[in-house]
């Protein structure tokens, strides 16, 4: 039996990467074995949600825009945010994006 005392925080780091670039076209299945080669050596693996992309939807100037997206989550016991801040950044770059989106869930594990 183990108690709550033996629980422990992690971070739970998710990317939301767009299915299609900004043209409308889809983004090759490279870039996103690229991205899983990436971070599975760096933290030693992850989860992909790629089999059937999500979909996106928000408000922007009273219309609603919608993306499809792939998820990719890593958890983490120390939270660098300047090297994901790094990564996320160089995301944008490779994904031809003005943003995406990265957050961080604190999570605890049972």
């Amino acid at each position: 039996m183990t108690s709550a005392s033996q629980s422990r925080t992690i971070h739970i780091v998710q990317i939301l990467l767009p299915v299609f670039d900004n043209e409308g076209r889809e983004f090759d299945a490279s870039h996103y074995t690229h991205v899983r080669t990436e971070l599975a050596d760096r933290f030693g693996g992850l989860t992909a949600y790629s089999r059937a992309p999500a979909e996106g939807l928000w408000g922007n100037e009273g219309a609603l825009k919608r993306d499809d997206i792939v998820v990719f989550e890593v958890m983490v016991e120390t939270l660098d945010r300047d090297w994901w801040s790094s990564y996320r950044k160089a995301l944008e770059h490779r994904f031809r994006q003005d943003s995406i989106m990265m957050r961080v869930l604190a999570s605890e594990v049972l």
